[in-house]
């Protein structure tokens, strides 16, 4: 995860943030300066350093109009001071805003944690060379998944988090109106793994909380693989603990066209075999995973239409200047289109 520096970064009013920090925040001390986290494509990410170098990280929707459920970082922020105390590791809360005056859209400050992000191979390479180191980044990763899955909803505040029945449903609802709106109506596989998907709903199980975005580029670790925090909560919802494993599964395991997502963690050296990682899942949850390849299809799925929102809110200006391999995500869209068409094949 890199950064980028400006006086006046893209969704920051540095004036009315820096007074909202300096009388929210205890201890920090203005004048703050703002540092852009490059790395992901939805909230805007800054890093915060204020005048004793002390640091916060502040996230806030994209710039522009966005889809009426999406981006709610308040959301965000709620669900992390809930889980906190679970044992699973999440940064603490600081502060968050509704007030849409400062800024131009609702924000939350947290904590800064030290850690690194391994989001490509080189990253592997650079922050998680011992192979010990990287087994153990997996190993810890399906045990904060298993964690997560087996927290009491009710007891953390979270039971109203959203329905518990009918979550599939509205998943494939959700996404097919993101689909629809990214406007990539040309790329017409994906209208026929959606057609697959309704037609082979599994039967609802219990629901659990769900992270929705759950993989190695989403955590902070130590260099020795240690688990520090889990990030970027906004897809967390009520629903099937199997989408977050097959999600895992799909980002430890299948390449990205992108440049710099050649090489996924469970096809590098030492990382720990995707198959271990199910088998260590099922043992330690108790849950069955006879639904997971129905699963893997489905994230296949609303990968594309999530990485197709991405693309089109590029293209219209929301999430800043256009990167140069902006049209290597569409390549990536048609990939995971792909991905979910032969999962659903091989299933039958």
């Amino acid at each position: 995860m890199s950064s980028e520096s400006s006086g006046t970064p893209v969704g920051i009013d540095v004036a009315s943030v820096g007074r909202w920090l300096a009388e929210r925040v205890a201890h920090a001390a203005p004048p703050f300066t703002y540092e852009r986290i490059i790395g992901g494509h939805s909230n805007l990410t800054y890093r915060v350093t204020d005048r004793d170098r002390r640091r916060y990280v502040l996230r806030r929707p994209p710039v522009g109009h966005l889809l009426a459920t999406a981006h709610n970082v308040i959301r965000e922020h709620d669900v992390m001071r809930a889980v906190a105390g679970s044992g699973l590791p999440v940064p603490r809360m600081l502060g968050a805003c509704d007030d849409e005056k400062v800024t131009g859209a609702p924000f939350y400050v947290m904590e800064y944690v030290e850690g690194v992000v391994v989001d490509s191979e080189s990253d592997a390479e650079e922050f998680l060379p011992a192979p010990a180191a990287r087994e153990r980044a997996g190993q810890e990763l399906i045990d904060a998944l298993v964690t997560l899955h087996g927290i009491d909803v009710d007891r953390a505040g979270l039971g109203e988090l959203s329905r518990r029945s009918g979550y599939l449903d509205r998943q494939l609802r959700r996404w097919a109106a993101q689909w629809k709106s990214a406007g990539l109506d040309d790329l017409e596989d994906m209208a026929v793994l959606h057609t697959w998907l309704v037609e082979h709903r599994p039967a609802e199980t219990t629901s659990c909380l769900v992270h929705g975005d759950f993989r190695l580029g989403n955590a902070l670790i130590n260099r020795d693989g240690r688990l520090l925090a889990v990030l970027d909560w906004e897809l967390c919802t009520l629903g099937e603990g199997l989408l977050d494993l097959a999600y895992f599964l799909r980002s430890w395991t299948a390449p990205d066209l992108r440049p710099g997502f050649s090489r996924p963690p469970g096809r590098q050296p030492g990382f720990a075999d995707g198959d271990d990682l199910v088998r260590r899942y099922a043992e330690r949850s108790g849950r069955s995973v006879a639904d997971l390849d129905y699963w893997r299809a489905f994230t296949a799925w609303r990968s594309a239409a999530i990485l197709a929102g991405v693309y089109r809110r590029y293209l219209d200006g929301q999430l800043g200047e256009r990167p140069e391999d902006l049209e290597s995500f569409r390549a990536e869209v048609v990939s995971r289109i792909q991905q979910g068409l032969d999962i659903a094949r091989a299933i039958g």
